[in-house]
């Protein structure tokens, strides 16, 4: 993979694509998250004097329309004030060709017609305007689009920013260059969103630990009973055959209620009755001393509803948990990061993705475009 620190930026006109889709309400900002993420690569370009142009998208926009409630200048706006430095909203490459700027952002990239069907005109409209195309928008790059795809393959000269190198790397790391033993921890609703990701680390890991929904259904492919609980029963097949071909381990206890509004109720997972809606685990000493006995470990996803207080518990000890184990540990998703942010310090987590579909498709095994064209 082609990467920023290899080649001469020096006072280049440069492409950057990021991810600066985050939440906003009323034209402010609720989540840096991905903003701050960014300035590594943007400072290190500001340092080497090039002239920038950002590109990202937010939310998603009928294609070819602009919508002021998705345009990127309360992103622009945020993003100036981080760095100190005034960055003007333009709406063409062009126009980044004209200004005299350091540093513009093109208008939501998804606003152009074509973005979405990688469409070559677009692509080279984007890098016939620049010296190099710095990709670092790894959240997107489970996309074959004219700003994560076309535009790498076209531009003269194209690499990976600091952002995606790390992404890259982490999760390499994890899941080639891992030592035993290796835990894989996946929670989620549904097998079937998460069957390839299950798939892929079964067959690499020494164990897969399951959460949410997705614990429901292998307790009803075991012959438990789930009561109104959250489950796949299309998928009770699959969930055997998984059960058969993979060492996957599921709770010996949970946490019940009549409702989501109910007390919280702790039953061996023998004991659950019709009426009864499984809401949280119980972490049981087994699972409790792999965790601490393995050198590996990715988790992507929680035990139960954890954002409410009654059914927080498995997935608040679980954070705490890996937060303290000496092995490498992996964790991407929102749910995931959400709960590593409200229960521990991230600091305590090796590596935490910025993806989410990006994240699972990589663990699912899958080649990523964007990572393809930057290795072509």
């Amino acid at each position: 993979m082609r990467l920023l620190s290899d080649l001469d930026i020096k006072k280049k006109k440069v492409g950057l694509r990021l991810d600066l889709n985050v939440p906003i309400k009323e034209g402010v900002v609720e989540d840096d998250t991905r903003i701050l993420a960014s300035l590594e690569t943007l400072n290190y370009l500001i340092k080497a004097e090039a002239k920038i142009v950002i590109i990202s998208h937010l939310g998603r926009p009928k294609e070819g329309t602009f919508d002021d409630q998705l345009s990127l200048r309360p992103v622009a706006r945020y993003l100036g004030n981080e760095l100190g430095i005034s960055i003007s909203l333009i709406n063409s490459m062009k126009e980044f060709s004209d200004t005299n700027s350091q540093i513009c952002m093109l208008e939501n990239i998804r606003f152009f017609e074509g973005e979405s069907k990688n469409s070559d005109s677009l692509a080279r409209e984007i890098g016939a305007h620049v010296d190099v195309y710095v990709f670092d928008a790894f959240g997107t790059s489970h996309r074959k689009q004219a700003s994560t795809y076309g535009a790498i393959k076209v531009a003269s000269n194209s690499c990976a920013g600091f952002l995606v190198q790390r992404e890259v790397e982490a999760l390499s790391r994890a899941l080639k260059d891992f030592s035993s033993p290796f835990a894989a921890i996946i929670g989620g609703s549904k097998v079937s969103t998460k069957l390839e990701v299950i798939q892929n680390l079964g067959q690499i890991c020494d164990k897969v630990i399951t959460g949410g929904g997705i614990t429901n259904t292998f307790l009803a492919a075991k012959g438990f009973k789930v009561g109104n609980s959250l489950y796949e029963k299309d998928m009770i097949e699959t969930a055997k055959s998984l059960l058969n071909d993979f060492n996957i381990m599921l709770p010996e206890e949970v946490v019940v209620s009549n409702s989501f509004d109910g007390p919280p109720i702790k039953k061996k997972i023998s004991e659950i009755e019709d009426n009864e809606i499984i809401l949280d685990q119980v972490i049981s000493r087994d699972i409790k001393q792999f965790i601490n006995l393995s050198n590996t470990i990715i988790w992507n996803g929680p035990l139960g509803v954890f954002e409410n207080k009654n059914f927080s518990e498995g997935t608040e000890e679980l954070s705490k948990l890996i937060g303290m184990t000496d092995a490498y540990t992996l964790a991407g998703g929102g749910e995931t990061l959400s709960a590593i942010n409200q229960f521990i310090n991230k600091e305590d987590i090796s590596y935490c993705s910025t993806a989410g579909g990006a994240f699972l498709e990589f663990i699912e095994g899958k080649e990523l475009p964007s990572i393809s064209a930057l290795s072509d």
